[in-house]
């Protein structure tokens, strides 16, 4: 009797602590993200407005690079840029890192660039946390689920396309995306 009250409250209390969940439909399969709304509140509020206006879907992962990272979520299948919302206030300093299978927000030079590019990490990518003068690059969750898919996206060839490096010669497509409720 007082393991599964025990059981029952480790389930509530985990439940309780879990951050929304989005699943993830691409070319290759889906995968889940577990996103920390406690730790990166700007950052998963801002991806969760793009995944329920819808604006993921069509979208590519345009810069894959293995052993690095597969970034998405900014161009159309016919490399056009997407529309953006504000760009959001950097919150790299949240004590995530920036580990095998996290995602991340990308952006340019500025610190606080980031809107609507993420990017999943496919190892530890200890340079791109946030320490002293570095100001980092936001995790806001993790894949749970189906990192396999993420993985695959790596053994994909890649090639140039105008000014960008490491494009999949055959886009991988978000075909949806949705907050799994």
């Amino acid at each position: 009797m007082i393991r599964t009250i025990i059981s029952t409250l480790a389930l509530v209390s985990c439940s309780v602590l879990a951050g929304p969940k989005v699943l993830v439909e691409t070319n290759l399969g889906p995968f889940t993200l577990e996103l920390n709304d406690q730790k990166a509140p700007i950052t998963t509020a801002n991806f969760i407005k793009y995944v329920e206006d819808g604006s993921y879907i069509g979208s590519i992962f345009h810069r894959v690079i293995p052993g690095f990272m597969a970034q998405g979520g900014g161009f159309n299948q016919k490399m056009d840029r997407l529309p953006t919302y504000s760009s959001i206030k950097n919150e790299a300093s949240n004590g995530l890192k920036n580990d095998t299978a996290t995602i991340a927000m990308a952006r340019t030079n500025d610190p606080d660039s980031a809107s609507r590019q993420f990017f999943i990490n496919y190892k530890n990518n200890d340079f791109l946390n946030q320490s002293g003068a570095n100001a980092g690059y936001a995790v806001f969750g993790q894949v749970t689920q189906g990192f396999e898919v993420v993985q695959e996206m790596s053994r994909k060839p890649t090639s140039s396309f105008g000014r960008m490096q490491d494009v999949p010669v055959e886009p991988i497509v978000i075909t949806n995306i949705s907050v799994i409720k």
